[in-house]
């Protein structure tokens, strides 16, 4: 693993994107995530009109699909103008907000400064990091003092007894949806919820520790750097059935899993 300071950062030119989960043709969150979208192609290219209509593109994407995910890139043409391209993804549908959460396995890199606020379209650095790595495993980025920010592909939640502990959004983590939600449901459930600036040692004293995001909803770490970790998941599967309910009521366990 290279030295955090060697560590490269994204390339702007290959843009932003968002993913979108998608439940019986409907995109789900769109607004939340047009919003931010936006936001990040105002901060990164500023003067730059950013695409139009995409609210109509993706619910016209969504449409053909029954339980899956989407996701949407804008980046700069060779003439500078932001153009959207618009794909279905490729998820294994048993993935895709399942019943309970899946359990993963975690593995810490340092990333001076973390990732950022944007939800960058160029992966290399994380792919690199991920080679060798079970598909289905994660990245947990903790900055250059040990500092747990998020992961690769998700945000990250510690519980300790019944408060819920996140880092905070300065700059250094994506501010995510699912996360948001997950706060909302959380506090409407009974749960105690703060931002909180953790070190690494912390972690392994957490009664659990989960991840939100918007396809997968809350997966529980069981493992962080190979370490088996002591938790019931209780937690993390009450706040996983409040986002399912949230989302899609009763009826997502009738839409066909392929």
């Amino acid at each position: 693993m290279p030295p955090v300071s060697a560590q490269p950062r994204p390339d702007r030119q290959r843009g932003v994107f968002e993913t979108l989960l998608v439940l019986d043709g409907e995109a789900v969150e769109i607004e939340a995530h047009l919003t931010r979208l936006d936001a990040s192609l105002r901060a990164l290219f500023p003067g730059r009109e950013p695409p139009s209509g995409l609210a109509r593109k993706l619910e016209a994407a969504a449409a053909g699909v029954a339980l899956g995910a989407i996701r949407v890139t804008v980046a700069p043409d060779t003439n500078g103008m932001l153009r959207a391209a618009i794909e279905e993804v490729e998820i294994e549908s048993e993935r895709v907000l399942p019943p309970s959460p899946a359990a993963i396995d975690a593995h810490t890199l340092p990333v001076h400064g973390g990732l950022g606020g944007h939800k960058w379209a160029d992966r290399t650095f994380l792919d690199r990091a991920q080679e060798g790595l079970p598909a289905n495993d994660t990245l947990l980025i903790l900055d250059w003092d040990g500092t747990p920010l998020e992961a690769s592909r998700a945000n990250a939640f510690a519980v300790f007894g019944s408060t819920l502990l996140t880092p905070p959004v300065d700059g250094r983590i994506l501010p995510g949806i699912t996360r948001s939600r997950a706060i909302k449901v959380a506090t409407e459930t009974g749960f105690g919820v703060r931002e909180a600036t953790l070190l690494r040692e912390d972690l392994a004293g957490a009664d659990e520790l989960f991840l939100t995001g918007s396809v997968r909803g809350v997966e529980l770490i069981r493992t962080l750097d190979g370490a088996e970790l002591d938790t019931t998941g209780e937690v993390a599967s009450t706040i996983h059935a409040a986002l399912r309910q949230t989302w899609a009521g009763a009826g997502l366990d009738r839409v066909p899993r392929r």
